[in-house]
């Protein structure tokens, strides 16, 4: 028996489980509707209920969300659709 079928098939099963994982994103996101000290909790709560995200920190001050998530669970759409459900729409900050 041959071990370079059995090497190419392990070196195969790898390469295609290596897609499989998704990078770690972050990404900014410029709020709306931020008017008082509890606004920001609420972003941040429903930012975190979407699956895929590691972390979110939301600042009152500069009306902003920074978003860590994965990108093979979830994406920019669900990340600005979470914050406008909870009455703060939000965009990609360029």
């Amino acid at each position: 028996m041959s071990k370079l079928p059995t090497a190419a098939s392990l070196a195969l099963a790898l390469f295609a489980s290596s897609t499989a994982f998704g990078a770690d994103r972050t990404i900014t996101l410029a709020v709306q509707n931020m008017y008082c000290d509890a606004c920001p909790l609420i972003v941040k709560k429903s930012l975190e209920a979407v699956p895929g995200v590691a972390r979110a920190a939301v600042s009152y001050r500069d009306k902003t969300a920074v978003v860590t998530f994965d990108d093979i669970k979830t994406n920019v759409n669900a990340l600005t659709t979470a914050t406008k459900n909870a009455g703060y729409p939000s965009a990609p900050r360029s």
